[in-house]
């Protein structure tokens, strides 16, 4: 009896340290878990997301362009100015044969260099004030001259105002003719200044 007795408190004992030992082995299990995580998480914030960095051809790591690139470049900046038309905008308003001189000279030069180089040129010469007479079929000094330019070179034209030209034609009791060439606007000013607006460039003698 007592063996008996003995022997049920042995297996008692025993399945109590089964027990204690399986719940101890499952915490132990549960820390060693936390504990992974936790290094995992201290590692991932110590280490930044990596991103993938695309570089744009012809450029450094650090974004700079090479040598090579900025020659491209440059070389395709100058083909875009190559192929925008150029524009001219020649003013006179003085009654001076050498100023209508200097500039139909300068008028020529700049179509002559342009055309040597295949590219286009538009050039305007606008007349206002006083300078309407380089445009007045009976007081133009430089008429026979711009008779040939106008044939050799079309891309240069003539502007008369339109103001003056009325001015003109009231102070003198007359109607005033304009030569061939010319093409009458409603105000040489305001011409000068729209195209300058629209991007020409302007050059007063």
């Amino acid at each position: 009896m007592i063996n008996l007795k003995l022997a049920m408190a042995m297996i008692g004992g025993v399945a109590m340290l089964l027990l204690v030992g399986s719940r101890a082995q499952a915490q132990l299990d549960n820390l060693a878990i936390a504990h992974a995580s936790e290094k995992n998480q201290a590692n991932n914030q110590k280490q930044p997301t990596r991103q993938m960095r695309t570089s744009k051809p012809g450029q450094t790591r650090a974004g700079a362009q090479t040598p090579a690139t900025r020659a491209a470049l440059d070389q395709a900046t100058k083909s875009e100015i190559a192929k925008k038309p150029h524009q001219l905008i020649l003013q006179v308003n003085s009654n001076d044969p050498a100023t209508m001189n200097l500039v139909l000279n300068n008028a020529t030069n700049v179509a002559e260099y342009y055309h040597d180089l295949g590219e286009a040129v538009s050039i305007e010469v606008v007349t206002f004030g006083p300078g309407l007479h380089m445009l007045r079929d009976d007081t133009s000094p430089v008429k026979p001259r711009i008779e040939v330019l106008a044939m050799s070179h079309p891309e240069i034209s003539f502007k008369a105002c339109g103001n003056t030209r009325e001015n003109m034609r009231k102070a003198e009791n007359k109607d005033i003719s304009l030569i061939p060439q010319a093409t009458v606007v409603k105000s040489g000013v305001v011409r000068v200044m729209e195209l300058q607006e629209q991007g020409w460039t302007y050059v007063k003698p």
